[in-house]
């Protein structure tokens, strides 16, 4: 297939990209400066230059593409009203182009927040007066599928990681370096899941490639990992203690590292048969690349 990609050159898209050529699909990647051009030309897709804001660029991206997955989105915690804007642009501009096409249009949401307190399934939906402003976005997705678009929606593990991961992972252990002590909420019982990105770039594969219309698919590796857990270790690779913290302790990621929520992926293992490979997240941090 050919496969247009916005967010080619982000953290997941990065990883993406190699994946779907090495199955032998063709891929259009967006990039929005030259320096991300380069970097989504390297990997051996063809680029097409524009962001978020090219709404034409992204209808034509999608017109000429057998396939299409979203990534991008603009992390403007300053003005996130305006970021989810326009990803809802965005996501309108793709499945426009894709109407009656019943061609398959992969977005990525997130698992995080679902439903606090519970182990969420696929099957799952947030209730919509505590649900996160941005599952409209996903919402806006599997609208499509009413108009002939086989959408479907990735929720991601809030921590992705690997070797290079700037995300989640990074800001609790910079809070750990500056508090010299790895902080985790209460008891630190509460769970949150983790994906490596490389199987996490592979569930986007197997979405387009297997996944029928409206499906909601989990990008979860490991299922539960408490707060603790995840503290000891960061504790163990800066030589600090872990202790109970605030969430206001943290920093901007406390709140959402203080939430109890874990996933279930069995549904999404047996629709596509996906079967997670990479590194667990302590095998990540206990082989120490998070702390270089």
């Amino acid at each position: 297939m050919r496969v247009f990609v916005t967010g080619a050159s982000g953290w997941i898209g990065s990883a993406v990209v190699p994946d779907l050529i090495a199955r032998g699909h063709e891929v259009v990647g967006l990039a929005r400066s030259a320096e991300k051009a380069r970097a989504v030309a390297a990997t051996g897709a063809h680029v097409l230059r524009g962001d978020l804001d090219s709404l034409d660029l992204l209808r034509d991206g999608a017109r000429n593409a057998d396939a299409v997955i979203h990534l991008a989105f603009v992390h403007d915690f300053g003005n996130f009203a305006e970021s989810l804007r326009k990803d809802r642009a965005a996501i309108a501009a793709i499945g426009e182009a894709l109407e009656d096409s019943g061609r398959p249009f992969a977005i990525a949401s997130g698992t995080l927040g679902v439903l606090p307190g519970q182990v969420i399934t696929e099957r799952d939906r947030p209730d919509p007066a505590t649900a996160h402003p941005r599952q409209q976005s996903a919402d806006a997705a599997l609208a499509l599928v009413e108009r002939g678009v086989r959408a479907q929606v990735v929720r991601l593990a809030p921590t992705v990681h690997g070797e290079g991961d700037g995300g989640f992972v990074p800001a609790l252990i910079k809070a750990a370096r500056e508090r010299k002590t790895a902080g985790y909420a209460g008891d630190g019982a509460n769970r949150w899941t983790a994906v490596h990105r490389s199987d996490a770039a592979t569930v986007f594969r197997l979405a387009i490639e297997k996944a029928p219309a409206g499906a909601v698919l989990h990008a979860v590796a490991e299922e539960s990992v408490t707060a603790r857990e995840i503290a000891e270790a960061i504790g163990r690779g800066l030589g600090v203690p872990a202790e109970p913290a605030g969430p206001e302790d943290l920093g901007w990621i406390g709140p959402m590292f203080a939430l109890d929520s874990p996933a279930s992926n069995t549904i999404t293992r047996e629709l596509l048969g996906w079967e997670p490979a990479g590194p667990t997240l302590m095998e990540d941090l206990e082989a120490g690349h998070y702390f270089n």
